[in-house]
């Protein structure tokens, strides 16, 4: 068995419970690594989701220490300044993310996702010399050429749309970029992957309303989470590029709805789209899958699932069991398995980084544990023989590609051309 020592970040990649690298992987990876960490900082680097909001909001809206932390290093989660700046990350989407559980009370859901959006400001506002805002590509990019970390936003869940399609227009004037359609549960716009109640097969009539209206509006629509039904409704609505913020390959986790199938991959390459990878070790490995879903059984029963609330006390205790029982972790490699599987499917223009850091728990693969190692998976890419232009176009001109496409595309419906 072959522990590889990552000398970026001081990760360590661990071939426990996969494959084992033989010796010229290993030197080949370790060579990669310098000009993976150059490309990392000279390129910007887009993430599709980062869940920085909710982890504050679960550790509460006032939390001082948290906001001030931000600036420098925290004590836990995925993010900071400090790992983001040593691993490259220039523009993570910050995920305004809506619990299903909002959308049964009228109001709560866009309510929550104003108070996240008001967090996120808070965080610029209080280190204005090393975050901002970005509502567009070129800001993005000033953002970086000012050594500024970029935080455009996508909402995670349209329930905060409620019935009213004004708020479309509400969230993009509050910086909102994409939406996630829906989450965990069927919603008033379309189905879920999670849900076996399929309420509307697809879209539902507001839905396809929606679609439309974040066409004219210039909002990015989000694949992510939604029943395949929904999607293939997604695809013969749009008139622009779709985004998948925080996917991986159904293809290497055989029934799990939640990944994109081949053929829906197809369908998101002819539309010009883009899919992100998830790097959580669920998504991204079957095997370690099967094992989660047993655990997360003797799991949810050591909780108690009347006290079962994500807040910080469940955190803990989730984290203690954890440790105790043991976890399988995949690594970097598969997930560039992933992203060699959508380049041998769609080609390396329709594919990127989406992360969820901050989302996924306590299942992030060896060497790809925060937000300072993203060097390691362009190394493991360069590594296998992709180009620097292969590497920038991950990175980040995949996303732009897709974000300008559908601000031009808005820009000439409310022209009338």
């Amino acid at each position: 068995m072959i522990i590889l020592i990552c000398l970026i970040g001081g990760c360590i990649l661990s071939c426990q419970n996969q494959p084992s690298s033989t010796e010229s992987e290993l030197a080949e990876f370790e060579s990669f690594l310098p000009k993976a960490d150059s490309l990392a900082h000279a390129y910007i680097i887009t993430d599709g989701h980062v869940d920085l909001p909710y982890r504050l909001r679960v550790k509460g809206f006032q939390v001082e220490r948290e906001y001030l932390d931000l600036g420098g290093d925290t004590q836990g989660g995925d993010f900071d300044y400090t790992r983001a700046k040593s691993g490259g990350l220039d523009a993570p989407f910050m995920s305004i993310y809506l619990p299903a559980g909002l959308q049964k009370i009228a109001g709560r859901s866009k309510e929550v996702a104003d108070t996240l959006i008001d967090m996120v400001e808070r965080v610029v506002n209080t280190h204005p010399d090393k975050y901002a805002i970005a509502r567009t590509p070129a800001e993005v990019l000033k953002h970086f050429n000012e050594g500024k970390i970029a935080l455009p936003m996508g909402m995670e869940n349209g329930s905060p749309i409620e019935k009213d399609i004004n708020n479309v227009a509400h969230f993009h004037k509050r910086g909102v970029r994409y939406i996630t359609l829906t989450h965990s549960k069927v919603n008033n716009i379309c189905d879920s992957s999670y849900d076996t109640t399929r309420t509307w097969n697809g879209l539902s009539p507001f839905g396809e309303e929606v679609v439309k209206e974040m066409n004219r509006i210039g909002i990015m629509v989000d694949v992510s989470h939604i029943s395949d039904s929904a999607f293939y409704d997604v695809m013969a609505i749009a008139k622009a590029p779709v985004i998948a913020s925080h996917s991986s390959c159904r293809y290497f986790t055989p029934g799990f709805e939640r990944n994109m199938s081949d053929e829906m991959i197809n369908e998101l390459g002819k539309n010009g789209g883009v899919i992100q990878i998830n790097f959580g070790s669920t998504f991204v490995d079957s095997l370690i899958r099967q094992r989660g879903d047993k655990m997360r059984e003797a799991l949810k029963a050591y909780l108690d699932p009347q006290r079962g609330r994500r807040d910080s006390t469940y955190l803990a205790k989730q984290k203690e069991w954890m440790e105790s029982n043991g976890y399988m972790y995949s690594d970097v490699k598969v997930v560039a398995d992933h992203i060699d599987h959508v380049v041998t499917l769609i080609g390396v223009d329709h594919v990127g980084f989406g992360s969820d850091f901050d989302g996924v728990g306590d299942t992030l693969p060896i060497g790809l544990k925060d937000v300072s190692q993203y060097p390691n998976l362009i190394a493991e890419l360069l590594r296998r023989g992709y180009s620097d232009e292969d590497i920038e176009k991950i990175c980040f001109k995949n996303v732009f590609r897709v974000w300008n496409q559908v601000e031009e595309f808005a820009m000439e419906l409310q022209a009338g051309t």
